[in-house]
């Protein structure tokens, strides 16, 4: 019950903090970019900001948006672990689970700070060419499509796969440190593959987008946990397919 507890008290914590991050963000308006769209402020520095900050600002925001986001995906997983992990003092039990948890999220932090200079370099690309602009409401199209796509794959199937059955059914696993933070690795690994194109969708839509974040989580939370997960991440591509398709409509003008 503590770690179902501090599960709960944690995304109560990392949610609170998504939201005010994009309230604030909000509040400081966006950028209006050719082509009728509007351009993140989590791609820019504020005033007097210097890039280190705004990166170190960036990724400790990610950190919170990913555990508000993921938590509800991973604690089931945490729970089998524990459950993997067999007896053992109850102190050392939180301790390793706490590892392993840190484990995942490191993963994430890695994919958080890959993200913050791309988008970064892809804004000031942006900002510098009107023509590519323009084709900038296309192209989040064409993501929401692929990404919807990759959902209908046999890749996709087997990704989702292996991160539900770790670890394996009737596997004990050791009582030490560096198995916690291998374990917690290897489920941030296999979380990043499987819903690498849903991540897509939200970074090219917006990360500040509260409705976005809510929608993808919720899709990542549904396949990760329904009985018949498969047929769900197949729904949920579906869902993607057409709505890339209207997006491509839309921007071309045809919808």
């Amino acid at each position: 019950m503590a770690f179902l507890g501090a599960s709960a008290l944690l995304f109560a914590a990392s949610a609170a903090g998504t939201f005010v991050w994009c309230a604030s963000m909000s509040s400081m308006g966006e950028m209006p970019m050719p082509g009728g769209w509007t351009m993140s402020m989590a791609w820019m520095r504020v005033p007097g900001q210097t890039w280190p900050g705004a990166a170190a600002s960036f990724l400790g925001t990610w950190i919170v948006m990913m555990a508000a986001m993921k938590l509800p995906s991973l604690v089931p997983m945490l729970w089998r672990y524990r459950q993997a992990v067999g007896r053992t003092d109850r102190t050392r039990l939180g301790r390793l689970t706490a590892l392993a948890g840190v484990g995942y999220f490191s993963v994430w932090t890695v994919i958080g700070t890959a993200a913050f200079p791309l988008g970064v370099a892809l804004a000031e690309i942006e900002m510098q060419q009107a023509a590519l602009a323009r084709a900038v409401p296309i192209a989040v199209g064409v993501v929401v499509l692929m990404a919807g796509s990759l959902q209908l794959t046999q890749w996709k199937a087997r990704c989702l796969a292996s991160y539900r059955e770790a670890p394996g059914r009737g596997r004990a696993l050791p009582a030490d440190a560096g198995s916690a933070w291998r374990h917690g690795l290897r489920l941030g690994l296999h979380c990043s593959r499987c819903c690498a194109g849903l991540m897509a969708v939200l970074l090219v839509i917006g990360v500040m987008d509260l409705r976005a974040m809510a929608v993808v989580a919720a899709a990542i939370t549904a396949e990760r946990l329904a009985p018949a997960a498969e047929r769900v991440a197949r729904a949920i591509g579906a869902v993607g397919v057409g709505a890339g398709l209207v997006l491509i409509a839309r921007a071309a003008g045809l919808g």
